[in-house]
């Protein structure tokens, strides 16, 4: 799902692109894709727009008259600049957005059709699209610390916690957590002001590099490589590859759809922490350390292989 860092570097570009511009119409592949009844989409026809924003994880387009189209991807939505009126043929095409200077198009890789969008009508409607979450960006570290404490809940969870912190998710909050070299199931009520600090730190300079080379890979460009899994991470999506920082290969805890990434020396104090469906599977025979397990995988010790 594309998060804080690709999330702003979208907005940006679409207010470069669309500074002045008017948007002439919305074209639906996708019937599904349209979550709202009032205002009705064809109120945004002919409205000249006024700016981008970033809500959350959502896109605002902002259009004259205190019109607002709310577009949030979920997992599997992209966004794409095309030429003015863009064919949406194409099965993963769910809408053509047509401004006087090109047509943004959004396409969905999955079957699941998991993306929305709204028409708003007033700021005080939008406000009902915000989840809450403090910036993490702009945020004091006194604010982060009451904001992080004020639900006992594991680090994990709390990053990605929309009403808590705004746009982190799945895949940045491995990144900070690695950074601050924290395990993903400490409890906030477990932290000590120091470890506080330090995560904040994470957090904001995590963000920060991520934004900034995201932002110099689009350049004057449209954002054309939005992914959750990059090989310059540390942790995410980089199971049993080696941690940059110490070389142990990289573990995960699965559940649902998602998965926590992390790297036992770094973060847990080399515990291995439990996969609920592996543990359940080995029983006792789950390694308790990342000694344990390198003991039966030898290849995975990080002096393995050096003269």
């Amino acid at each position: 799902m594309p998060e804080l860092p690709d999330v702003t570097v979208y907005v940006e570009r679409l207010a470069a692109l669309t500074d002045s511009a008017t948007l002439l119409g919305v074209r639906l592949r996708s019937p599904f894709l349209l979550r709202s009844v009032e205002p009705p989409l064809s109120m945004v026809k002919e409205r000249a727009v006024q700016g981008v924003r970033r809500l959350g994880k959502r896109i605002v387009i902002v259009l004259e008259g205190e019109l607002f189209l709310v577009l949030h991807l979920m997992i599997a939505g992209r966004l794409h600049w095309k030429a003015a009126g863009a064919s949406i043929a194409a099965k993963q095409n769910l809408a053509a957005f047509d401004f006087s200077s090109g047509s943004l198009v959004l396409t969905e890789q999955s079957s699941k059709r998991r993306a929305s969008l709204y028409v708003v009508a007033g700021e005080e409607a939008l406000q009902a699209h915000d989840r809450g979450g403090l910036e993490p960006l702009t945020c004091s570290y006194a604010e982060f610390k009451q904001r992080l404490c004020s639900e006992n809940r594991t680090l994990k969870r709390a990053l990605t916690a929309p009403h808590l912190f705004s746009g982190i998710g799945n895949a940045y909050s491995d990144e900070i957590l690695h950074a601050a070299g924290l395990s993903p199931v400490t409890l906030t009520a477990r932290l000590d002001a120091a470890q506080i600090r330090k995560l904040h730190r994470a957090m904001q300079q995590t963000l920060e590099h991520w934004t900034a080379l995201l932002r110099e890979e689009a350049k004057d460009d449209f954002p054309k490589k939005v992914t959750a899994f990059r090989p310059e991470m540390a942790v995410h999506g980089r199971y049993r590859q080696p941690c940059p920082a110490c070389g142990t290969l990289v573990q995960r805890i699965r559940y649902a759809e998602n998965e926590v990434n992390y790297c036992p020396r770094c973060q847990t104090g080399g515990k291995m922490l439990a996969d609920r469906s592996l543990s359940r599977l080995l029983g006792s025979d789950w390694p308790r350390t990342v000694e344990d397990w390198e003991e039966e995988h030898p290849s995975a010790s990080p002096g393995h292989g050096k003269s």
